[in-house]
């Protein structure tokens, strides 16, 4: 027991690190997170904890729940980057430590570690533990779900009331974001219980009908209470963001069918090396199994060719086929939807965890696990190709300065630093040491602590040394003018935001913006020649692209090729002046 204490000691304290250092460091990125953002600031500043706002207007896009937590962040601990992203790196946590929780009762410490270390030491579930998104919440309550039912259906006496959870973690995944809450548990348990023939099992022991008027109850009153406010607009809305998604691409994001592969093989590096041979294991164990098992009577020719009773399986072997068909069913899932973005795809890395430990598992109990050379050099190669990639990162990126300056304007006077060299070593070296201890039958169990420990060093260069110099030059020169435009405008004065989205500005800004891209400058006309103050918030590169009214106008401040400008020439600048020196930490955080 006191094993299992420090184990999870050391995994807190690992995961603490990993989702909270430097948590505020990084500007609001744009689009999503500076939306999100500040919807849950509006919904604090308006006090309407129903109906979410951007920009002080309706905002459909998402459901409430992320925006409840962001809101109570900001009560709590004030507003700024860090407390944005609070939610999802508490969340993020919670993920790992209910990953450990999980395996550990199920299988055992062992396996429990490697699964929860996998889930953890990735490149998505990180990222995405540190933003202001909603999928860090999301890929919680799924797999809450999911694993609560697992352990309602195979559990004794009172665990059946497990299940519970599955009904709780479908209803806040609803909450959080949409129907997606629903599907992915749907996705795993309805292939699995159709593979083991547990569907009777589960409508026994599964409170099917308690459990959706539980579901309905927890999901519906918010979902209820925006039809009554806003009627055909929400529902179209809420359309045009699920069903919509699925079968249209939307804001550019549709990409190609095999766009998930190589998500899927970076997003989950290292272990996505082990993944396939582990996914093909856990394959060619149902088979031997089924093959094994006596023929059967009285069932049709196509439930005896595809389906196992999940009796004549290890518990082990039942768990894997869980995980793997949960891995398979999402991943298949999302590339079938028109609209396809990176993090889609994170409610299945919690099964692909399962089925990479287990692989690992068997391998440091058996060397000669089939197919474990291949996956460690499949590995290495991700690795290798990973860690020339990052060194090559500097070159690539000058090359491109010129087309990377039309959205960062500083892109070709300032470079990435000596961050991507020194990630790219750290990978190229870990990638050596995964060879050296893996591809050694003596040695091969730190061939998992040489991978685990190159993600962990890669992530705190990016935290410590390239996200600080990418937010000082290119993220957060506009949200400090914006910021400043904000302390000096009043309810009535007017902040025109000219040029690419960046949702984000009116978070730092605090006040409605009128959002003009390039090309429309006629719209700005009207709200130049209004009473009282207004300010222009642009590149300076566009400047020469202003309606005459506006080009007249002085300007204020500039930061690292962004101009504010404004009618009137009494400004006000933050507490502070002028940015700190490139080398210290950027000024991102308000009162």
């Amino acid at each position: 027991m006191a094993n299992r204490w420090s184990q999870l000691a050391a995994l807190l304290a690992l995961a603490v690190l990993l989702f909270f250092l430097g948590l505020g460091t990084l500007g609001l990125t744009d689009r999503d997170e500076g939306r999100n953002a500040e919807a849950g600031r509006e919904m604090v500043e308006t006090g309407n904890w129903i109906s979410p706002t951007y920009n002080y207007e309706p905002r459909f896009a998402k459901p409430v729940f992320v925006y409840w937590l962001m809101a109570l962040s900001y009560t709590l601990f004030g507003v700024s980057e860090f407390t944005a992203r609070l939610p999802s790196a508490v969340f993020g946590v919670a993920l790992i430590l209910l990953q450990y929780g999980f395996l550990s009762r199920v299988r055992d410490p062992v396996v429990g570690l490697l699964g929860a270390l996998m889930l953890l030491l990735n490149i998505e579930i990180v990222a995405i533990g540190r933003m202001a998104l909603t999928d860090s919440v999301l890929v919680f309550f799924t797999t809450l779900a999911l694993y609560g039912f697992w352990l309602g259906l195979h559990g004794e006496g009172r665990a059946r009331h497990f299940f519970w959870l599955l009904y709780l973690g479908m209803a806040l995944g609803t909450l959080t974001k949409g129907p997606i809450g629903v599907a992915v548990p749907l996705l795993a348990i309805v292939p699995y219980l159709t593979l083991t023939r547990r569907w009777g099992q589960f409508w026994q022991r599964g409170f099917p009908l308690a459990g959706t008027a539980v579901f309905l109850g927890l999901a519906l009153p918010w979902y209820g209470a925006m039809f009554a406010l806003h009627g055909a607009s929400y529902s179209a809305s809420a359309q045009a963001d699920t069903l919509g998604r699925f079968l249209d691409a939307m804001e550019g994001h549709g990409f190609t069918l095999g766009f998930y592969l190589p998500v899927l093989f970076f997003g989950f590096f290292p272990w996505s090396g082990l993944l396939p041979f582990g996914l093909y294991q856990v394959y060619q164990g149902w088979r031997a199994v089924k093959a094994a098992s006596p023929p059967e009577e009285g069932i049709s020719k196509f439930r005896r060719r595809f389906t196992l009773p999940g009796s004549r399986l290890t518990p082990a072997q039942e768990l894997d086929l869980f995980a793997g068909v949960w891995v398979v069913a999402v991943f298949l899932f999302f590339t079938l939807s028109a609209t396809r973005l990176p993090h889609y795809i994170a409610p299945l890395f919690p099964a692909a965890a399962i089925v990479a430990a287990s692989y690992w598992h068997r391998y440091l109990g058996d060397p000669a696990t089939p197919g474990m050379r291949g996956a460690l050099r499949t590995l290495m190669g991700l690795g290798y190709l990973l860690g020339f990639a990052l060194a090559a990162g500097p070159f690539l990126y000058s090359h491109f300065a010129n087309q990377i300056a039309k959205e960062f304007p500083m892109a070709t006077q300032v470079g990435l630093g000596p961050g991507p060299y020194m990630a790219g070593l750290v990978m190229l070296v870990g990638m050596g040491m995964v060879g050296y201890f893996g591809l050694s039958e003596e040695r091969r169990a730190g061939a998992f602590w040489a991978a685990g420990g190159t993600i962990v060093l890669v992530w705190l260069v990016a935290i410590q040394i390239t996200l600080p110099r990418v937010s000082r030059y290119f993220v957060a020169p506009p949200q400090e003018l914006a910021y400043t435009a904000g302390l000096n405008l009043g309810p009535e004065d007017r902040l025109i935001l000219y040029g690419p989205s960046r949702p984000s500005l009116v978070f730092y800004a605090k006040h409605k913006a009128i959002v003009v891209r390039r090309g429309q400058e006629e719209a700005m006309q009207p709200h130049l020649t209004q009473p009282g103050r207004t300010m222009i918030l642009l590149p300076a590169a566009l400047k020469s692209q202003l309606p005459p009214e506006a080009a007249s106008y002085p300007v204020l401040l500039e930061r690292y090729g962004y101009l504010l400008m404004a009618n009137e020439s009494m400004v006000q600048e933050p507490a502070g002046g002028r940015p700190a020196p490139p080398q210290a930490p950027p000024f991102h955080s308000f009162p």
